[in-house]
This record gives C-alpha cells, sequence and structure tokens, in this order.
C-alpha cells in the first residue's frame, strides 16, 4: 500500500516520494545494471539516467500492466544494453551469468526488495535451464539472436523459437505468480 502512494505521489512530481522510491530500488538496480555492464562507473551513469527517466516519465507507468520495480528494472536493463550496445562491447565483457543476478537481487534486506528478488527468483527457477541461458543471453546481457545462435552454435530459427517459447512460459509463470 506504501509503495501505491509512493508511486501516486511521483506521479505529481513529489521530490519526497521519488526520494523514497529512489532509497527502495536503487541499489537493486544498479546491481541489475552492473551485471550487464561489468563496470561500475557506467551502471551508476545508466542507473542515474534510469531513475531521470523514471522521474520524467512517471505518469506512463500503468499498476494494470505490472509491478513498479518491474517498469524500472525494464528501463535500467534496455538503458544498459543500449550503453553496451553504443560502446561495442564484446561477447567476453558480457560473461556473469543469471545466477550473478538473482544473487544481487536477492541479498537486499528490505521488504519490498525481498518479495520482489523472491517472485524473480521463483519465477527463473521454474524455467528450463536452456530458457534460463536464452533468457540470460538476450535480456540480460544484451546479445542479439544471432549472436546467441552463434555462441551456442545452434540455428537462428531454433534460436527464435526456443525464445519464444521461453518468453511464453516466463510470462505464464509470471502470471500464476501474485502480483
Amino acid at each position: 500500500m506504501q509503495n501505491e502512494i509512493l508511486i501516486k505521489q511521483l506521479k505529481y512530481k513529489d521530490q519526497r516520494a521519488f526520494s523514497q522510491l529512489y532509497d527502495m530500488y536503487a541499489e537493486s538496480i544498479l546491481g541489475v545494471v552492473y551485471t550487464i555492464l561489468n563496470d561500475q562507473p557506467l551502471a551508476e551513469e545508466v542507473l542515474q539516467d534510469t531513475f531521470l527517466k523514471v522521474w520524467d516519465k512517471a505518469d506512463q507507468y500503468d499498476s494494470k500492466k505490472g509491478r513498479f520495480f518491474t517498469w524500472i528494472l525494464n528501463i535500467a536493463r534496455n538503458k544498459a544494453i543500449d550503453k553496451t550496445r553504443s560502446k561495442a562491447f564484446k561477447q567476453s565483457q558480457k560473461s556473469t551469468d543469471l545466477e550473478n543476478f538473482k544473487n544481487v537481487i536477492n541479498a537486499n534486506s528490505e521488504i519490498n526488495k525481498k518479495e520482489d528478488a523472491d517472485l524473480i527468483k521463483k519465477t527463473v527457477d521454474k524455467l528450463k535451464p536452456l530458457c534460463v541461458k536464452l533468457i540470460d543471453m538476450l535480456f540480460f546481457k544484451g546479445f542479439t539472436q544471432e549472436q546467441t545462435s552463434e555462441s551456442l552454435d545452434t540455428p537462428l530459427g531454433t534460436i527464435k523459437s526456443r525464445s519464444r517459447s521461453c518468453l511464453k512460459d516466463l510470462r505464464e509463470s509470471f502470471n500464476t505468480q501474485s502480483l
């Protein structure tokens, strides 16, 4: 309930609400961004850009489409992936795995963060190992489908169909969790 109030206040450009939401989520978001970039100064820059976008676009958040944490996480992930592409990161610089991502989020102690971390962990743990690998490469590390195909030595068409299937499984798993 507290989150809902803060989010509503944020939509009206309340700086205190923004500050509280930043305090609640910045550590987790920074961990995810760092996992993608593996560079602390760049991760901090992306974190700042993420929260600037959250401030500017708060009115676009729709609780019917998902949790606030997920909305911020998607903004941060997209910004981090854009950063890796703009810096032409090589695959060898993207060698962290999804387990590190789960561990970063699980390390948080605040109740709301813990709930989000538990939801992500439960959802990911239900996926097949191949799905975890594909989602990790395509979404957390920013690989293209072509790069994933080459890295896994698997035909591109197979990667495309498996990734669609895995995303469907992930979506269904999220839908069965209490959001």
